[in-house]
């Protein structure tokens, strides 16, 4: 397993070099730059900062320079946030988004899987039927809408819970509940679909006749082989969780990096918007790579680089 980790890490150096060649490209040929404003600056001044910047070099002398400092683990100085480097802002907003994000994949797993499961169990009853019509509304209702509508609900007229900001443990709630939503309505639908599955097989019916009690079996039996399919999800799961972020942090007001995100793109910051891309790429790339071990401890007869005979 460790040798198939080390070659899918090694594999994943190609990918990450053609994300940042891509972005690098569209970054440069998408209309306006970086210094464009509505006053225009004196053709002197916009010189000096473009020789600054290395950006009066012809394009191909750019993209090498680029994939030198990245080679060297430098993702440049930030045109926006004179400075302070890329990496230092990263290295600032992550721990904000991986916060944001854990908590939300928490309540995606614990809340999608405990109700598919019980649906499933129980498939064709009301909770069933109840389950379902939730999972529906919360693949149905986009993130900015039921953020605005916990904004106001919840945290302007109720005043339960803090409206934005980040400043405290309460302040997680509301914009986690909100990132969650999507994904925990499809590991509930995922979840469900799996248990009507494999409840119905022969290993099943052999357990109940043993005399094994249906807590058991329905945790120990059923769950475990239902989370391969929400497995197969989790690394799309973690690609939600980060661009649904972009949304969340800019309503909630967080300081993380999707908002950071949002703001580089606006203001034509080159070197930010390429390392939050090439972050972004690297932790869905680990995602995937997590999936392909879990697959392995969920199911022993899989087998990760190995042929199959």
């Amino acid at each position: 397993m460790i040798t198939y980790a080390l070659s899918r890490v090694a594999q994943a150096i190609p990918v990450l070099l053609v994300v940042a060649s891509i972005t690098f490209a569209l970054l440069r040929f998408l209309p306006g730059g970086p210094f464009d404003r509505e006053k225009t600056l004196p053709p002197k001044i916009l010189h000096n900062i473009e020789a600054r910047y290395h950006l009066d070099e012809p394009l191909s002398r750019q993209y090498l320079r680029y994939l030198a400092d990245l080679a060297r683990g430098d993702l440049g100085p930030s045109y926006k946030y004179l400075g302070r480097d890329v990496t230092q802002i990263l290295r600032d907003a992550l721990p904000v988004s991986v916060q944001l994000g854990a908590v939300a994949l928490g309540i995606s797993l614990v809340l999608g899987v405990s109700f598919g499961l019980v649906a499933g169990v129980k498939r064709g009853s009301a909770v069933d039927r109840v389950v379902m019509l939730l999972a529906i509304m919360g693949v149905s209702i986009p993130s900015f809408v039921l953020g605005a509508g916990l904004v106001l609900g919840v945290g302007l007229w109720a005043g339960w819970l803090p409206a934005a900001l980040w400043e405290g443990p309460l302040h997680v709630v509301l914009p986690a509940v909100t990132l969650a939503a999507l994904p925990t309505a499809y590991i509930a639908q995922l979840t469900r679909t799996s248990v009507v599955d494999v409840i119905e097989l022969d290993y099943i019916r052999t357990a109940r006749a043993k005399g094994l009690a249906e807590f058991r079996i329905h945790t120990a039996h059923v769950l475990r082989n239902s989370l391969l399919a929400v497995v197969t999800y989790f690394g799309p799961l973690l690609a939600v969780l980060l661009t649904g972020s972009f949304v969340v942090e800019q309503i909630f007001a967080i300081p993380g990096i999707g908002r950071f995100f949002v703001t580089a793109v606006t203001n034509r910051d080159y070197p930010l918007v390429m390392g939050v891309t090439l972050l972004y790429a690297a932790l869905v790339v680990l995602a995937n790579l997590a999936v392909d071990l879990l697959y392995g401890w969920l199911d022993p007869r899989i087998r990760l680089g190995r042929p199959q005979t």
